[in-house]
């Protein structure tokens, strides 16, 4: 039975109403009775519009719904579809050539350009370790990765293997000489690397038998250090740095012929710490679990105690890094990544607090105030953010009436904590189509807080089958990456960013690497996300952060900013262009294993989603790769098996069955969780199970295709059960 209290006339949960007064609200500048008697009237002044902009979704989806069976796909009538879109209010008129005016960021936003975490702010685990992968060994994510083969000789084996090693140490050396070149010498070469008295203070140069080399760039060497036996010498290159780290006597360094044990990158510069599409909180109790940790970063005082490998670890947050300036004096570099918080959307509605009428209010107007007060707690020491900035990521607006309103709900929360303007920062999620379609109105609704713009594929997908759900049969997912809609959306995100200037003042990003497993095709690949401008590309793990960030010192994302800024932008006559397929066009067994990847991904997800409230995790596909999920690739499976049930590309019968061959497959897979409860032989009473099935069945009616209002209904069922 849940506990509540009265403030300022709100029914809240007393767990809540505690954390807030005990916890969030000691040693700031606000009381109690301002921060409720606040919140209360921020209730009162934005619940109503909340309620209005989600109502004028339904509205335009409807309209859109009729229009489909009316005329049907785009390409019947692209001209008539954009004129029709105008009159309905789904295109706004697009303003002026502009700039934002955002200020006070700090330099992880606005100057330096590197990989992106996203994590769960609901595990303390996983949330300490993204916020200290600001520096990652590059020794490790070398020899622990399939960037080193794992075949023959280069095995890694039980133990330290000699020669995957002597390979980590060539590969290493070729990150040195396309970051930190020597003159006429490559670091492979390197017997020592001596720190010298020079006519202006330190110099490093590097030994080569009996000849020694400088760096190419005189202004690589940054600093030094003595860590216990080690020598540290920093080196900086395009914002980013990265530490030589020498001991001969070191396991490591003892092997390698300059005695270097280890090469420290400065790896994920930025971290979101999420409240949305990688949680699963669905109540009050889980929602102060994930404030509480989020307060814990921002204080500093986060930790956590679990076992591995058989012995019990304490983690804490890094400290900062100290070095000595080449001058002599101190330099001081960030510990750990500069945090952000991802708030949730408009959409959902929380009963941890009851409005006047005992309606249950506004999650996003809930998490706006939190989050906001939590944060707080940084502006006392710096810690986190140099400026004072508060940076929240808002996700899965609708256009520029939404971020309008994101942004008027921040300056009331700012007015309610005596906050100056603009302290709280806005990232625009480009991942719902209205969005995309209204982009640069989207940024100036918000040119006075707005920090960065992000793509995301699947959140955008999942959005474009449902607005189009009655245009046709959606193509296999396969082929939707390679339509011409997704390279229109994701170039007009940089390239509106650019001429909206982003450039130099705030990120402009890249969606996430979803296979953690796979470092040797992501290092081959992702290049391409800096090349076409991107100041920041998620990733999903401490050890890809170090491996990304090694894309950033080979490309100079500004320099490709510049290339771009003078390129065309696609219009919405490429961005509207996703086709409509002829089911006949698919074979039997092609419609058979699209269903089976959709089905099985999506019970995989769900299971755990549903029985364990986990909402992040690397869930094994059909094929048994695993996969980074969060309820984005939800999102578009449902949405894409909702749609061939739809035009009868299969029927009910055919998903059912499928479901239930999948969920066998998805048990046999997580055979080893001791905490896991098999689906298949229990499909009536299986909660996840029924959760998948009503994601499919009912997917065609959910708000935007969103999973979050079925998959929160049956988590609370299953919390209830037990």
């Amino acid at each position: 039975m849940t506990h509540t209290t009265t403030r300022a006339g709100l029914s809240v949960d007393a767990g809540l109403a505690e954390f807030i007064e005990n916890e969030a609200l000691p040693g700031l500048p606000v009381t109690r009775d301002t921060f409720w008697d606040g919140f209360a009237d921020l209730i009162g002044q934005f619940a109503a519009r909340n309620d209005e902009l989600l109502a004028f979704r339904d509205t335009l989806q409807t309209q859109i719904d009729d229009w489909h069976r009316t005329n049907g796909p785009v390409a019947s009538d692209p001209a008539g579809y954009q004129v029709f879109l105008r009159e309905i209010g789904y295109l706004v008129e697009e303003p002026a050539d502009f700039e934002i005016e955002t200020a006070d960021l700090d330099p992880e936003i606005a100057s330096i350009c590197g990989p992106q975490l996203v994590v769960p702010v609901s595990n303390p685990r996983y949330a300490l370790n993204a916020a200290n992968a600001r520096w990652g060994s590059l020794y490790d994510a070398y020899y622990g990765t399939d960037v080193i083969p794992h075949e023959g000789t280069l095995a890694p084996g039980r133990e330290y293997n000699p020669k995957r090693g002597e390979a980590v140490f060539a590969k290493a050396a070729e990150f040195l000489d396309m970051a930190f070149p020597l003159d006429g010498a490559s670091h492979a070469d390197v017997t020592a690397y001596e720190m010298a008295d020079g006519s202006e203070g330190k110099t490093l140069t590097a030994r080569i038998g009996d000849r020694r080399a400088a760096f190419a760039d005189p202004e690589a060497f940054a600093g030094y250090a003595e860590r216990g036996e080690a020598e540290v010498f920093l080196l900086a290159h395009r914002g980013l740095h990265a530490e030589l780290v020498i001991d001969r006597d070191h396991a490591i360094g003892k092997t390698h012929k300059a005695g270097l044990a280890d090469i420290v990158v400065e790896s994920a510069m930025t971290t979101i710490q999420d409240c949305e599409d990688s949680v699963a909180a669905v109540d009050a109790e889980d929602k102060i679990g994930v404030y509480r940790n989020w307060l814990g970063l921002m204080k500093g005082s986060l930790e956590d105690r679990f076992e591995k490998n058989g012995r019990e670890v304490h983690r804490t947050l890094h400290p900062d890094r100290y070095y000595v300036a080449p001058g002599g004096e101190e330099v001081t570099l960030k510990g750990r990544a500069l945090l952000l918080v991802r708030n949730v959307g408009h959409l959902m509605k929380t009963d941890a607090v009851l409005d006047h009428n005992g309606n249950p209010i506004g999650e996003g107007l809930l998490d706006a105030a939190v989050t906001v007060l939590c944060a707080m707690q940084d502006r006392l020491t710096g810690a986190n953010s140099h400026t004072g900035a508060i940076y929240v990521v808002k996700p899965k607006m609708h256009g520029p009436e939404e971020v309008r309103f994101a942004c008027e709900v921040f300056a009331m929360v700012e007015d309610i904590l005596s906050l100056p303007r603009h302290t709280v920062k806005i990232g625009i999620m480009d991942e719902e189509r209205r969005t995309s379609a209204n982009l640069k109105a989207a940024i100036h609704a918000a040119r006075h807080r707005v920090f960065f713009i992000n793509t995301g594929f699947l959140d955008r997908t999942g959005d474009e089958i449902h607005t189009a759900m009655q245009a046709g049969p959606a193509p296999r997912k396969d082929r939707i990456k390679s339509e011409d809609w997704i390279k229109a959306y994701e170039d007009r995100n940089v390239l509106i960013g650019i001429a909206c200037g982003l450039s130099g003042k705030a990120q402009i990003g890249k969606g996430m690497w979803p296979k953690p497993d796979e470092m040797a095709e992501m290092l081959a690949t992702k290049a391409t996300h800096p090349d076409q401008g991107a100041n920041c590309a998620w990733v999903p793990s401490p050890t890809a952060a170090t491996l990304h960030a090694l894309h950033y010192h080979e490309v100079d994302v500004f320099a490709a900013q510049k290339r771009r800024h003078n390129e065309e932008l696609p219009g919405l006559d490429a961005l509207f262009s996703m086709p409509v397929i002829d089911p006949a066009s698919l074979s039997k067994d092609e419609i058979a294993r699209e269903l089976e990847n959709n089905a099985q991904g999506i019970l995989g997800y769900v299971v755990r989603w549903i029985d364990q409230g986990v909402g992040c995790s690397k869930v094994p596909d059909i094929n048994d790769v695993g996969l980074m999920e969060d309820r984005a690739t939800l999102r578009i499976s449902s949405q894409h098996i909702a749609n061939w049930l739809a035009h009868g590309v299969v029927t009910p019968e055919e998903v059912d069955a499928c479901l239930e061959r999948m969920a066998a497959v998805v048990d046999k897979q997580n055979e080893g969780d001791p905490f896991y409860r098999p689906m298949a032989g229990h499909f009536d009473t299986s909660i996840a199970y029924q959760a998948a099935r009503r994601l499919v069945f009912e997917g065609a009616e959910q708000p935007s295709g969103y999973t979050e209002p079925l998959l929160h209904a049956m988590r609370r069922e299953a919390k209830a059960a037990g």
